[in-house]
């Protein structure tokens, strides 16, 4: 996946890895070592999962990666899948205290938390959503951009409104968010991938297989999920 991701691409966009993350530190640590990093930009790495560790723990796990890792490191929060939430006060602190922390994919969901760190993150750092339902949004509190589910099916229609919203145009950009924002629930009401693919399947692009224990995707969200996309593809700007 990664030769075919760096063979299409060919050097015409930043490329980020996103399966560097873990629960244990030292285990990633060595996967530095083992790994080929030739043609990639950045790596994306998900807050330690499932034993919840302190925000001190949290801290320390981070560090330990960027003293390691040979690329600039995205933090990756993302509470509802890893049972613990990355502080504002520790992105900040993280962002100030290490130059290879270079942003973070946030999918909490949480607005506030958003703004707190929009507003005191270094310059350099990105502040990115993790979280398309919030994207317009979370750029009005200072977000530079998002890490997207649903720019797989739709990248066009999705790209635009998120510059939209960079520019300051939140009047347009909020057309396109109203036109989607009803398909998002079925993209996530049986779990992701499987959400996604089901909608890429209706465009023609991939099959709805996924791997155990994820189950494809229902014939009634299918069919709920078609609705939602004839909608959106009568919309003037698609």
């Amino acid at each position: 996946m990664i030769h075919k991701t760096l063979a299409v691409n060919s050097g015409r966009l930043p490329v980020v890895l996103g399966n560097f993350g873990g629960n244990n530190t030292q285990a990633l640590l060595d996967k530095f070592d083992r790994f080929s990093f030739d043609g990639i930009d950045a790596v994306l790495s998900v807050s330690p999962y499932y034993n919840k560790p302190t925000q001190e723990g949290i801290f320390l796990h981070y560090m330990d990666l960027a003293e390691k890792s040979p690329l600039p490191i995205i933090m990756y929060n993302v509470p509802g899948r890893t049972a613990s939430n990355i502080s504002a006060e520790t992105v900040v602190r993280l962002a100030n205290a290490h130059m290879r922390i270079a942003g973070i994919k946030d999918a909490s969901a949480d607005l506030v938390q958003a703004s707190r760190i929009a507003k005191s993150v270094p310059p350099h750092f990105l502040v990115l959503s993790g979280d398309d339902p919030t994207t317009l949004p979370f750029i009005a509190c200072g977000g530079h951009g998002v890490i997207s589910v649903i720019a797989n099916a739709y990248p066009a229609l999705f790209s635009r409104m998120t510059k939209l919203a960079i520019e300051g145009a939140f009047f347009e950009a909020n057309k396109i968010h109203q036109c989607l924002v009803d398909l998002h629930h079925w993209l996530y009401l049986e779990g992701n991938p499987v959400g996604i693919k089901g909608c890429m399947h209706l465009l023609n692009l991939c099959t709805t297989e996924v791997r155990l224990p994820l189950a494809s995707i229902s014939q009634t969200t299918i069919d709920r999920m078609k609705k939602e996309m004839d909608e959106i593809s009568s919309q003037q700007f698609i």
